[in-house]
């Protein structure tokens, strides 16, 4: 029994029933105190994103020597292959069913959050796509120049991100976990808005589902491992992730089930794919705005958009989606200038993507975080089927 409370899936679960059941009850005193909580746990979470990107991304180039930029290669062009396979099946599935569905519309009432207390800012030593490119950028010239200096120095800088995400990261999530549902539970979301669009959020769960199953297929046919064994310890990563509604700050956690995802996933394709993936892999949340798209667009306006004007959208959010940052809402927050230049969208048609998107963004987000496990899966298989030696790796996740 101890060892089931103490566990991490069982804590993240407890976090989401006690924020929400607080949330419930909370008066505005109290929220006050909650927010501020809230916001500075964030702060301290997002500082720590590009620390992670960094310390495993660069490390793991390195280790691959004359192979990372092939691999680097392979491991975009998954990401995008998946990203714009979930739209089109996201848009086929919308032609099919929207026209058969009846949807209300009413998204107002919900109660305004307090103001934090105070505001405590602690900005990022860079953006996340910074540390991104940084990271790609250093280790592969880290690679080409054979700096034996640098590429010791990034071995011993993942030794210290390992401790700060064990240590740090890791304790803190259930408490802003339970904090952020104690906030959408207080201000409505959770018992005015989701209804609303309930139809559509459970047929995108589904569509979530099913592409996750299909990629896990497909890794375990390449690879020829068995995808259960990397499934199941995916458990708290996707929780997590329906938390924190960001691939970024559910890093530290997808780190930690990948790594006990063996034989199927090795060390060294684990360090170097899931820190990449959690930025340019973006499936599910892609999948979720092709559907949505097409659902206010028959909402406000009537129609449908027309099948070129569709395989336009989701080519482009494909590349969008590689560049969007993994936080909250970082797809639909990248591709606006799609939603309004290719779809035509009014303000009042954005406003409503926006706030639809919000409602199951945190499923989006843990198809996104879970589906990396199967990408990783297909790395494994590259770097098996083309001898790239596996690199002796320790770590303490």
């Amino acid at each position: 029994m101890k060892k089931i409370t103490s566990s991490l899936p069982f804590r993240l679960l407890l976090g989401v029933i006690l924020g929400i059941v607080i949330g419930q009850v909370s008066g505005e005193g109290l929220m006050h105190v909650i927010v501020t909580i809230k916001y500075i746990l964030n702060q301290v979470i997002v500082f720590c994103v590009p620390l992670i990107i960094i310390g495993f991304i660069a490390p793991s180039i390195t280790r691959l020597g004359n192979n990372a930029s092939k691999m680097l290669g392979v491991a975009v062009s998954i990401a995008y292959i998946s990203s714009i396979g979930a739209a089109l099946f996201s848009m086929v599935a919308g032609y099919l069913i929207i026209p058969h569905l009846s949807i209300a519309t009413e998204v107002e009432g919900l109660k305004e959050l307090p103001e934090i207390v105070f505001q405590l800012d602690i900005p990022q030593i860079m953006p996340v796509m910074s540390a991104l490119i940084f990271s790609l950028l250093l280790g592969l010239a880290a690679t080409w120049t054979k700096a034996r200096v640098i590429t010791d120095v990034l071995e011993e800088f993942q030794q210290i991100v390992l401790s700060v995400v064990t240590k740090v990261v890791i304790p803190i999530l259930p408490v802003f976990i339970a904090f952020t549902f104690c906030a959408l539970s207080y201000e409505g979301t959770i018992t005015k808005q989701l209804p609303v669009f309930i139809q559509v959020v459970v047929i995108v769960m589904i569509g979530h589902y099913i592409w996750m199953a299909l990629l896990y297929a497909i890794g375990g046919a390449y690879s020829g491992k068995n995808p259960m064994d990397v499934i199941k310890n995916y458990g708290p990563a996707y929780i997590t992730a329906v938390g924190t509604m960001s691939s970024a700050a559910t890093l530290a956690v997808a780190l930690r089930c990948a790594k006990k995802s063996q034989p199927p996933l090795r060390d060294d394709m684990v360090d170097f794919g899931i820190p990449l993936f959690a930025n340019i892999h973006l499936c599910g949340s892609v999948l979720t705005e092709v559907f949505f798209v097409m659902t206010i667009s028959k909402i406000l306006y009537g129609y449908i958009p027309s099948t070129g004007t569709m395989l336009l959208f989701c080519a482009l959010l494909g590349v969008f989606a590689i560049g969007a940052p993994g936080v909250p809402g970082g797809t639909v927050m990248a591709s606006l200038g799609l939603i309004t230049g290719v779809l035509g969208f009014n303000e009042t048609g954005t406003a409503l993507m926006l706030t639809i998107f919000a409602l199951q963004d945190s499923f989006g987000t843990a198809c996104n975080v879970t589906g990396d496990g199967a990408l990783t899966m297909i790395l494994t298989g590259f770097a098996e089927k083309h001898g790239i030696k596996r690199q002796k790796i320790e770590s303490g996740l």
